[in-house]
């Protein structure tokens, strides 16, 4: 899961102490994922992206799977949906809870010489979505070459 540092960093997640709503996805392919495949207990990657270092930075378990995200309904939030139906369907958040920050940033570049993660989401051309999925092979290279450092 992706997210600006200078935005909502892993440190913001990790202040906050506890569950926290991962709101303002705007994009159908990510509202599916929510809807479809984030249930509690679930682990994620957070994704610092745009600022340096991009890369993946720790993780996170999801509390709370797809439910209707309030910002859709909120003239005053920059996710504002005036078209967004009252049952909320159209967009969706979800909750996390910090687990671990990484003692260092991988990189893109970390990514793509791992034998095992060439077929990772993050690095196909012209990727943009916020939220993918990894399968258990990628978690496992990933998480391996995050402890690697330890």
């Amino acid at each position: 899961m992706k997210s600006e540092p200078a935005t909502y960093g892993i440190d913001h997640l990790r202040a906050k102490g506890g569950p926290d709503m991962w709101e303002g996805c705007r994009n159908y392919t990510v509202r599916n994922f929510f809807r479809d495949d984030f249930k509690p207990g679930d682990l994620a990657f957070f994704y610092h992206s745009v600022n340096e270092p991009i890369g993946i930075v720790g993780t996170m378990r999801v509390t709370r799977g797809g439910y209707p995200d309030p910002t859709q309904f909120d003239p005053k939030s920059k996710y504002h949906d005036p078209k967004a139906p009252a049952d909320g369907s159209r967009w969706l958040a979800v909750d996390v809870e910090f687990v671990e920050k990484f003692d260092r940033v991988l990189s893109l570049a970390d990514l793509r010489e791992h034998p095992g993660l060439g077929e990772m989401l993050v690095l196909r051309k012209g990727q943009r979505l916020s939220v993918m999925p990894v399968t258990e092979g990628e978690w496992r290279a990933v998480m391996e070459l995050a402890k690697h450092d330890r």
